[in-house]
């Protein structure tokens, strides 16, 4: 079975390449390289000890993405390439809206045409601000506080309205927490152009030296110690996450033609928590301060993991200490690429 990944050279979408890979899936890379360069390509490759097939090619392109399904039968696709940084979504909607939607939108109707399997890149932004925490699947999905948040909500209706209207398409959006870390190999993370928008590169860029100083955006939140509050994920474990899925679409055991299942630990930590397991997991004191809340962020969120638990036969397993000490292994793994 062919598995085409959008986005498969960026941080989740190399991870996912990897798992789907060892789990006996013949995956097809397809990326424009806009929000990333050929280092985790190359890191799949030497993980796996093959090349992986590459179509460097622009989602957005309808005409591009009908030639890339009728050059391959495609059995299953999972959509990564799209923008993601809350806060330039803010500054920047209209490019959120833009490449978000259409990408995805060219997707489906190839996926219309092809008779294609769908697996969503979804995300907890979808829930807005909860109301009551830990969040499960049936939650009610408020107003997002971010145009980044909003394209998520409206992907996920154009995959539902697209499963209810055709009856060869079939569907799971896996809704993320908070992905951090990277591979145990450390030849694959996340490598963000520029300032990060992320947490944990932030972390990682200033224990290193690249970032003087981390900033923490807020300490008046309603929360224990002020800061936002998070379930943070470890990168190996929410890409096993996508083989369950993908394995349950194209083995016929979904439950119904449109699915969608929480990826998280169901554990919250704080900023500041993190920080500090940081530091403790590698022996490293990070230089930081609190900085002006920023634009977009919820105050806490975390995820009920219980149904794909239990539907999928997934679970989170690695500790915070393990995929932090990944996420800084990697971290000096790029300072010796230069």
């Amino acid at each position: 079975m062919r598995v085409l990944v959008s986005g498969g050279a960026g941080f989740i979408g190399s991870h996912v390449t990897v798992e789907l890979f060892q789990a006996g899936y013949d995956v097809l890379i397809a990326d424009n390289f806009s929000n990333c360069d050929d280092t985790n390509y190359n890191g799949v490759c030497k993980i796996l000890g093959c090349e992986i097939p590459l179509v460097r090619m622009d989602f957005c392109d309808s005409a591009e993405v009908e030639a890339l399904f009728n050059r391959f039968k495609i059995d299953a696709v999972i959509h990564f390439a799209a923008y993601k940084a809350v806060g330039e979504s803010v500054a920047e909607p209209l490019k959120y809206y833009q490449n978000n939607l259409d990408s995805f939108l060219n997707i489906l109707g190839q996926a219309k045409v092809h008779g294609c399997n769908v697996l969503f890149s979804s995300s907890a932004t979808v829930y807005g601000e909860p109301e009551q925490c830990p969040v499960t699947e049936e939650s009610p999905r408020l107003p997002a506080t971010s145009p980044y948040g909003n394209t998520k909500q409206m992907c996920e209706d154009f995959l539902s309205d697209s499963v209810n209207a055709y009856d060869n398409i079939k569907g799971i959006s896996l809704r993320y927490f908070n992905p951090i870390g990277a591979h145990p190999s450390a030849l694959i993370g996340e490598l963000p152009r520029g300032v990060p928008n992320n947490l944990a590169p932030f972390i990682t860029q200033t224990a290193i030296g690249k970032r003087e100083k981390l900033r923490v955006f807020g300490n008046d939140y309603p929360t224990p110690d002020g800061t936002c509050l998070r379930d943070y994920i470890d990168i190996v474990d929410l890409a096993k996450a996508h083989v369950c899925a993908v394995k349950r679409m194209l083995e016929d055991k979904m439950e119904s033609p449109y699915e969608i299942f929480n990826i998280g630990t169901g554990t919250a930590l704080s900023v500041l928590e993190l920080i500090t397991a940081f530091e403790k997991a590698n022996g490293i004191k990070l230089n930081w301060e609190f900085a002006p809340r920023r634009d977009g962020d919820v105050t806490a969120i975390w995820a009920d993991p219980s149904l794909a638990n239990k539907k999928l036969g997934w679970k989170a397993e690695r500790s915070i200490e393990q995929t932090l000490a990944a996420a800084w292994a990697w971290e000096k793994y790029i300072c010796t690429l230069g």
